[in-house]
């Protein structure tokens, strides 16, 4: 019989049946979809040598005037710049406890601090600062194997806490020695959004910071950062809490840390609790969006309320006649969730209504226009700027679009992403606030990555290619990610809750937090970290396919591999099955492995419905699948 084409539209449709869904793909992993063929996406290679303590949130590439190009991967634990495949702790550091003093002990690189009543944790990371030692003899360390050094509080106690060096005590010994100022680290907040947990969480904890424990019903943040650049000066503002700056023009700036006096750049006189900030592009404001209305009151946060600096400047925002800074408040909504630039425009999007602020001079220097309702964003990094659109993921469910008018975007995988029922583990609604949306521009994609049902760490990710409109998921899991414009590849985050962070700058550092890897995306075929090259499985399956509207069985005696394009092998198998509600199962003798030189393969296939499913195993494979032809004839009713 002659060969009969299989044509399958693009994109996945997760809606449907199996068999509902004839003529459309419904799974796979780690495929994309081109000119409407599907093809295994690329490879990743690990960037900067390197993991980083903490689950990163935000990540941000930027230059300096003179060419210099920036990494800034905001962490639950602090602030790292990578430049010149090397990280730098560049993390803001919070008010000096003075007068400590040093324990150490010969041949030990355990040091003890002291410290009165000061308040540390363990887990916490601090440096040193005013430094003094005692004199030859009595300590083999120098005031540089402190000052500027993070160091984890390993043990604690009302009165000490414990650091490891990175090299043991070679003198005989501190016993309330020296004096130095203890400078923590600024607290971020923890690794995973929490529910129904109050006392115990984050700085509260009596014994280890960030362990939970069960009480009053309240919500907890995970921690996050807002992150924008101000020209070649970084503005880094902790989710709910302070704004920092760092001068990547700087004379050696990878030795100076972010800090509110930068010198430039201050913002001593910034809002000290924002939910996010953002740099309005052309008109060159800071805005502080759901804000306090007292600037340095803390309590007086209202998650509605927009502060915006004057013009040019980072560190000016009482408005008077002469300069250009305000207030608004947004009156739809309980919460501002995320806000980013587009076109001419800037796009706030709260819980439940999308609002255009334009930038148009004095005396009002912005208008404000709420352009949208029931297109709540479900958090603060959940929407991109993407030809000529802004994207984002709807808080309760969906997916919406602003292009000049609000819009929500047609899915087909869209009960996949956000319902839980049977067993389909969809979105996990305790964890939002970790979403994460990343466009890569190299493929006309824009990603959300998510943390499913069971899960407080992102795990999933569901796609759009906007030019074509297909839907993909997939288990690709990545905490942030950073479009190709400033580097030749996207760059994006992968977090391991368990591993233990090698970033040296730390010493001591412990698993406590876990650790995230930064990749460099799109390179190669398979995954590449720590040297190690591991196989990208990909795979995609099609819906099932039928002759005569599954009136009666075909055989498919064989069929012919068509690819646009295939490096190494691939595996083809068949599916069958004899009614919708039965379990599909391969056929005998599959899976079928293809290489560019198949011309046929032969597979004595019976079944009223059958399904196809192409995929690869090893490493350095990749393929864009075409379009199948099979022989299949009509093979009786039973």
């Amino acid at each position: 019989m002659a060969l009969k084409k299989l044509q399958v539209q693009p994109g996945f449709d997760k809606q449907n049946t199996a068999s509902g869904a004839e003529g459309k793909w419904i799974d796979g992993d780690f495929v994309r979809f081109r000119y409407g063929l599907p093809e295994k996406i690329g490879g990743w290679s690990q960037l900067a040598g390197e993991t980083l303590p903490g689950v990163a949130r935000a990540q941000l590439a930027f230059t300096n005037l003179t060419g210099d190009r920036y990494t800034v991967i905001g962490t639950s634990q602090g602030l790292f710049v990578s430049w010149g495949d090397k990280y730098y702790d560049i993390s803001p550091t919070a008010t000096a406890i003075t007068s400590a003093t040093f324990d150490s002990t010969t041949s030990s690189a355990t040091v003890t601090v002291n410290k009165t009543s000061h308040g540390l944790l363990v887990g916490r990371y601090v440096t040193f600062s005013s430094v003094s030692l005692p004199g030859a003899g009595a300590t083999g360390y120098t005031v540089s194997d402190f000052e500027d050094k993070g160091f984890e509080i390993l043990t604690k106690t009302t009165n000490t806490f414990t650091i490891t060096m990175p090299s043991v005590e070679s003198g005989t010994g501190m016993s309330a020695g020296g004096s130095a100022s203890i400078l923590p680290y600024e607290i971020v907040g923890p690794t995973i959004q929490t529910l129904g947990y109050g006392f115990g969480v984050s700085t509260w904890s009596t014994s280890t910071w960030g362990t939970a424990r069960t009480a009053s019903s309240v919500t907890l943040d995970p921690g996050n950062w807002s992150l924008d650049n101000f020209g070649e000066v970084l503005v880094a503002t902790i989710h709910n809490g302070k704004t920092f700056t760092w001068d990547g023009g700087a004379a050696l700036p990878t030795t100076v840390r972010a800090s509110s006096s930068t010198s430039g750049a201050l913002t001593t006189n910034n809002p000290t609790a924002s939910v996010s900030t953002l740099v309005s592009d052309r008109d060159r404001h800071l805005f502080h969006l759901g804000t306090e209305t007292t600037i340095g009151l803390a309590t007086t946060q209202d998650k509605m309320f927009v502060r915006f600096s004057n013009q040019e400047d980072l560190n000016t925002y009482p408005p008077t006649a002469t300069n250009t800074a305000g207030t608004f408040r947004l009156d739809t909504g309980n919460e501002i969730r995320a806000a980013i630039n587009a076109k001419d425009y800037s796009l706030i999007l709260t819980d439940s209504a999308a609002y255009l602020v334009q930038f148009v001079g004095p005396p009002f220097t912005f208008s404000v226009k709420q352009v949208g309702t029931n297109c709540g964003c479900i958090s603060q990094h959940a929407a991109v700027f993407a030809n000529g659109a802004v994207f984002w993921m709807g808080d309760s469910g969906g997916f919406f679009m602003f292009d000049g008018t609000v819009k929500v975007l047609p899915c087909l995988v869209e009960d996949f992403v956000f319902n839980t029922d049977g067993d389909n583990l969809g979105l996990n609604f305790g964890s939002t606030k970790t979403i994460y949306a990343g466009h890569n521009s190299l493929y006309n994609e824009v990603t959300w990555f998510y943390p499913k049902d069971g899960s407080d760490q992102i795990d999933r990710s569901v796609t759009i290619n906007y030019t074509e409109g297909a839907w993909t998921t997939s288990s690709l899991a990545r905490t942030t990610y950073q479009d190709a414009y400033v580097f030749d590849k996207p760059y994006a985050t992968e977090y391991d809750a368990t591993a233990t962070p090698d970033f040296a700058p730390i010493s001591g550092i412990t698993n406590t937090y876990g650790a995230t890897t930064n990749y460099s995306h799109e390179t190669g075929t398979d995954q590449i970290k720590a040297g190690a090259t591991t196989a990208i499985a990909a795979n995609i399956l099609s819906g099932d396919m039928d002759i005569d509207d599954g009136e009666v069985f075909s055989a498919v005696r064989r069929f012919v591999p068509d690819y646009k394009y295939i490096t190494g092998n691939s595996k083809v198998t068949l599916y069958i099955n004899n009614y919708p509600n039965t379990a599909a199962v391969a056929s005998s003798l599959g899976p079928f492995t293809v290489s560019g030189s198949t011309a046929k393969v032969d597979t004595r296939a019976r079944g009223r419905f059958i399904a196809v499913k192409i995929e690869n195993d090893a490493a350095g494979e990749t393929w864009r699948y075409g379009t199948l032809r099979v022989d299949a004839q009509p093979d009786g009713r039973r």
